[in-house]
């Protein structure tokens, strides 16, 4: 998708309703951004072709799975070959622990969000896991103690 593509107002309002809620019908997206059916499905239609919509997803609660513990880790690399970069995002891909990892740039490699059950439960990932990730050379860890926000919403501009 080209950087110079076009949102209409409309495809604006699909896109902040769908955000909102992606089960919702098409009968009643139409109705709320203010065309008929068929047009609006192929509004949408159109922006999962070119990318505009990546996919659907479930939100699911981490409580009800046992992964209650948000920890951001920042992880430091060996720099003593080119392709170190590659090994460790093979492997971080790999973890069902970790939601999200960065490439960063500043005093550190990488940047890791992950969900863990207890203090416990991260102890041991970290030590039998995340250490063990190829060339890892130190971590600094932060622990979450209270979820003030949380969202995969991004802004949709008017």
């Amino acid at each position: 998708m080209s950087s110079n593509y076009q949102l209409s107002t409309i495809d604006k309002k699909i896109l902040r309703e769908l955000q909102q809620d992606g089960r919702i019908t098409f009968s009643e997206l139409a109705k709320r951004v203010g065309l008929s059916t068929s047009p609006c499905l192929e509004r949408v239609r159109r922006m999962e072709r070119d990318g505009v919509i990546n996919g659907y997803t479930t939100l699911l609660n981490p409580h009800f799975l046992d992964a209650d513990l948000i920890v951001f880790v920042q992880i430091r690399l060996t720099r003593t070959s080119q392709d170190i970069f590659e090994r460790f995002k093979k492997a971080a891909i790999e973890l069902e622990e970790v939601q999200e990892c960065y490439l960063i740039s500043g005093n550190f490699d990488y940047l890791i969000k992950a969900r863990v059950s207890d203090m416990d439960s991260y102890r041991k990932f970290l030590g039998t896991t995340l250490l063990t990730l190829p060339d890892v050379q130190e971590s600094t860890s932060y622990v979450v103690m209270e979820l003030v926000k949380e969202t995969l919403a991004l802004p949709v501009p008017k």
